[in-house]
């Protein structure tokens, strides 16, 4: 089983100048404590207007800078906003793209839909069609990667002409492409479309073992790959703090993971915000105790090695920790990592490969039948695409007369003498 750190960004009030500088320069030297320590992933979730939930609206440049202080661990998106409304297909393709050459193929695309209303209805997404406007924008951006040129596109939520996206990225098709799932049924659609499977639904190993089940079952049975490429893999979330003694973890960890969960209902489920005005943290502070959660990795080492041996014997591939939530101490998420790495993690690491090995095995035919579902990718033919003077020129405007012309200064000019120029010469040489 391997191991991810995950970046909300979270700031609870009041607030200072300042803070957020802290909040990303702390983040910034964790994920670079956890390359150095050998974790394997570092996610980062876009999130939009959700104070002190989540601070995380560019993901993409957080996790660029991460790409520059470290050496091996993976970068990971969970998740891009897919609607159009928030991100235009091919910039998507452009800055997965991006972030893969700079990091030297480290990326994994993680991918949804959102549902906060405060999110959707301030990018002007309708609740309604998110799922198939996800599930358009990923098979299309996944096809601008792979594609030289993509053809165009005219669909339901958006369209485009042929154009070759670039840059391409290092890992091809695409890099691993992930969704963020919250319900067995998003499990199901996850592993249906052979993505793997993000789940931010906190669960403890004997509900974990029937999502894992789930998951790869339908992937044997059903899979049509949404992407280019398939990735059959479920993670799961958990909270984070460690301290030889086991009060102590909890003292410093279990009061920031039940913020994380208080904010995530206030915003999603029970809450009513008032931009700029609410404070989550003190209605967090007035509210009765908050209902106890799954909590594998608080605890002394010893505690939390068989909690998460528990995830591993059902099946979860990948255990991510929600160190940064709530108030939690960026000197207590560094000694806890570091402790993690002495203490718990070299048994998980031991017994990684071969437990690979075998998965990989098992799902060998089931993979090659899936990757023989995805479509061949058709062969463009773009037509020529003519700059507006040659455009205007072709068609007879008299572009001094164009305000255009005036704002693309002696360029314009330029062109047009040129064209005038080649236009005498055939007249000539026809005579």
């Amino acid at each position: 089983m391997k191991f991810g750190i995950f970046y909300e960004h979270q700031l609870p009030r009041p607030w200072n100048d300042g803070d957020e500088h802290r909040l990303f320069k702390e983040a910034l030297e964790q994920v670079e404590l956890a390359d150095r320590l050998g974790i394997d992933y570092a996610w980062e979730v876009e999130h939009h207007f959700l104070e002190e939930y989540s601070h995380s609206s560019a993901p993409e440049v957080f996790l660029a800078a991460c790409s520059q202080r470290t050496k091996r661990i993976r970068l990971g998106h969970g998740i891009t906003l897919q609607p159009p409304g928030y991100n235009h297909p091919a910039r998507v393709a452009e800055r997965i793209s991006t972030l893969d050459l700079v990091s030297d193929g480290r990326v994994e695309w993680g991918t949804g839909e959102s549902s906060s209303r405060i999110e959707l209805e301030g990018f002007g997404v309708g609740y309604l069609h998110k799922r198939a406007m996800w599930e358009e924008a990923v098979r299309e951006t996944a096809r601008m990667m792979a594609m030289h040129p993509y053809p165009g596109f005219e669909g339901k939520f958006f369209s485009m002409p042929s154009r070759n996206v670039v840059p391409k990225p290092v890992q091809k098709p695409h890099p691993p492409l992930w969704v963020a799932c919250s319900t067995r049924d998003t499990i199901k659609l996850a592993a249906k479309h052979g993505i793997g499977a993000l789940t931010f639904a906190f669960v403890d190993p004997s509900e974990a073992k029937f999502w894992v089940e789930e998951y790869y079952e339908t992937f044997k049975r059903e899979c049509t790959p949404l992407g280019r490429t398939v990735n059959p893999n479920i993670a799961m979330v958990t909270g984070f703090m460690l301290d030889e003694d086991s009060q102590k973890a909890v003292a410093k960890g279990l009061e920031g993971f039940k913020f994380f969960g208080f904010a995530l209902a206030h915003y999603y489920i029970v809450g009513t915000q008032v931009p700029g005005r609410t404070s989550i943290w003190d209605a967090f502070k007035k509210a009765p105790p908050f209902p106890e959660m799954p909590t594998g990795g608080i605890g002394n080492p010893d505690e939390v090695r068989a909690n998460l041996e528990k995830f591993e014997e059902v099946g979860v591939d990948q255990t991510i920790f929600i160190q940064q939530g709530g108030n939690n101490r960026h000197a207590d998420i560094c000694s806890s990592l570091e402790l993690f790495a002495d203490r718990v993690m070299p048994d998980f690491k031991a017994r990684h490969d071969a437990r690979e090995r075998k998965k990989q095995e098992e799902l060998a035919p089931c993979i090659a039948k899936a990757m023989a579902k995805i479509p061949p990718l058709e062969d463009a033919q773009p037509a020529p695409i003519e700059s507006y003077p040659v455009l205007m020129a072709r068609m007879g405007v008299d572009m001094s007369q164009l305000p255009a012309a005036r704002l693309m200064g002696p360029a314009a000019g330029q062109i047009k003498d040129k064209l005038d120029e080649q236009e005498r010469l055939a007249k000539a040489a026809a005579s």
